[in-house]
């Protein structure tokens, strides 16, 4: 009598456990999306805001950590296994948007 190794990964199951997956990898995405709508609305352009200039760059490197934060915990093996691809797609456009928002403009 021969037993059939049971896959753990079932597919009716991955669909639960994106949705209890992606819950924190988006509590994490929420603020980093919020300071880049933040970076996206300032101007701090004006040559006599050095005070706005300073805000956006420690902005972009909050986002920017948050971003990797992200990237790392979405480079776990759970995660890899269950989520889709694009969910490496949101912390590289974060990390984009707060690079080029805040830390490329201090």
């Amino acid at each position: 009598m021969t037993y059939g190794r049971e896959s753990i990964d079932l597919p009716e199951d991955r669909g639960c456990l994106q949705w209890v997956l992606g819950i924190p990898l988006v509590l994490i995405y929420l603020p980093a999306a919020y300071i880049c709508v933040l970076l996206l609305t300032a101007d701090p352009i004006a040559a006599q805001d050095q005070r706005t200039r300073d805000d956006a760059y420690t902005m972009g490197g909050v986002a920017l950590c948050i971003s990797f934060a992200g990237l790392l915990l979405s480079l776990l093996p759970v995660y890899r296994r269950t989520m889709n691809r694009w969910w490496y797609a949101v912390p590289l456009v974060l990390g984009a948007i707060a690079y080029f928002g805040g830390v490329a403009v201090g």
